[in-house]
């Protein structure tokens, strides 16, 4: 049942009554039906939602682990710009592994993030 065809039909549709009479008027064929997309079509929908998902999800991971670096006071997306870039992910990589020193983690960045590095 097509909800905004039927919402434009007169009358008051919130009671017992007003039901049964949008049945009937379903029954007679009078309400046209709500449009369902081929098949093929609500497969390519339903991709493209979990794809905007799992890239929502994605996001909000990054930028709770850049939240979680900066809490510690470790400033790394001042220096790198893509957080799960190879170079955060060696010097991160570096960090679980136990590595405190500046200098070393600082050896780990190559290219424009090595220029960036006041060392």
């Amino acid at each position: 049942m097509n909800a905004q065809h039927i919402k434009t039909v007169p009358g008051r549709k919130t009671d017992v009554k007003d039901c049964e009479w949008i049945c009937r008027l379903v029954e007679y064929g009078l309400v046209r039906p709500s449009f369902v997309p081929p098949c093929d079509i609500r497969q390519l929908r339903d991709l493209t939602r979990y794809r905007t998902e799992t890239t929502r999800d994605r996001v909000r991971d990054v930028n709770r682990l850049a939240m979680f670096l900066e809490d510690a006071g470790i400033k790394l997306g001042s220096v790198i710009g893509d957080m799960t870039g190879r170079f955060a992910r060696a010097m991160l990589d570096a960090l679980v592994a136990g590595g405190r020193d500046p200098q070393a983690l600082a050896d780990l960045a190559l290219g424009v993030c090595r220029a960036r590095c006041p060392c």
